[in-house]
């Protein structure tokens, strides 16, 4: 008889597969782009919907009104507190800002009381920002703890870069001030956690023939070389969820501001999460992570020279989610 073959179970990809040490998403790259910008921001995931815009891609449907699902994320402003200066792939110095009211709300008071003067180093290869997100200003997640994170930033050299750094220094920055309409981006966030699961849940594991074992959700043999070593490709129960992962070349369809909140809630507010009460970004598609958990924004790593084109929305849903 001859021998069934078959993919393997499972992917072996996202190893090892535990559980993210920290609900914050660290970014292990930036793109290199000779703007001076800002590559990133963050907000709060709210919800999805669905609208209908003029398909603009160079797909059949090109020029027609197609549906499509869509996120919405609440973008409060984030405040840059620091430049972080790079030696040789290392931290030299952390510049922080000398407006009080930023150090306040970090609780800096052993700075505000001594009030050393900082100097630049004088030499350094590379420069990011350090900036914060202050949830208390979301009034439907119920966190208080400041959210602080380092976000790249673009230039055609290091000079350039520290320039607009020193620009933006202990001042609060917008999302229409950093994307456009349009624009791709990659986001990076923590999935849902769901626990310890087995294999069929965890892998794609097939259900067995109750007549095999008499089990049905087990993972069968363990290998040629029995219980004593199993090979870590063999499809094991374990942890399910709750990782870091990054989505790349999702397009924002629409940067909204605050006065424009009516036109997106749905009646009755979004479940699980409520009303938004600053700006927002609406995403295309699906988005990593649960309701009211942090998704940080970057530009394109692939898809940097992609043209910024602007959908035409028609419609958006506003219907009870309730």
């Amino acid at each position: 008889m001859a021998k069934h073959n078959r993919p393997r179970r499972g992917s072996m990809a996202f190893r090892p597969r535990k559980r993210s040490e920290t609900q914050m998403p660290s970014v292990g790259a930036w793109p290199k782009v000779e703007d001076s910008r800002l590559l990133g921001f963050a907000g709060y995931k709210a919800g999805m919907t669905h609208i209908l815009y003029v398909d603009d891609t160079k797909s059949h449907k090109k020029g027609k009104e197609v549906f499509t699902p869509v996120t919405i994320i609440e973008t409060p402003p984030i405040t840059v507190f620091g430049i972080r200066f790079y030696k040789n792939k290392n931290v030299v110095l952390d510049f922080l800002t000398e407006n009080e009211n930023v150090l306040k709300n970090l609780k800096f008071n052993k700075l505000l009381k001594e009030k050393k003067k900082q100097e630049l180093p004088s030499e350094f290869d590379d420069i990011s920002v350090l900036v914060f997100v202050d949830p208390k200003s979301v009034i439907s997640i119920g966190k208080k703890k400041i959210e602080k994170m380092e976000i790249g930033l673009g230039g055609k050299d290091k000079e350039s870069k520290l320039e607009y750094a020193k620009s933006i220094l202990g001042k609060q920055l917008k999302a229409n001030e950093i994307f456009k309409d349009g624009e791709i981006i990659d986001i990076v966030a923590i999935t849902k956690g769901k626990g310890w699961q087995g294999v069929v849940k965890r892998f794609g594991v097939n259900l067995r023939n109750r007549k095999q074992t008499a089990k049905r959700r087990h993972g069968g043999p363990l290998g040629t070389m029995g219980m004593g070593f199993v090979a870590y490709t063999i499809p094991r129960a374990g942890q399910v969820g709750y990782h870091k992962r990054t989505e790349i070349n999702k397009r924002i369809m629409k940067i909204g501001k605050q006065e424009e909140i009516d036109k997106i809630i749905p009646k009755g507010g979004f479940v699980n999460y409520g009303i938004i009460n600053n700006d927002f970004i609406i995403l295309k598609g699906s988005t990593a992570g649960p309701k009211k958990r942090l998704i940080r924004f970057r530009k394109s790593m692939r898809k940097r020279d992609a043209p910024m084109i602007a959908p035409n929305i028609s419609y958006i849903s506003q219907r009870s989610q309730q």
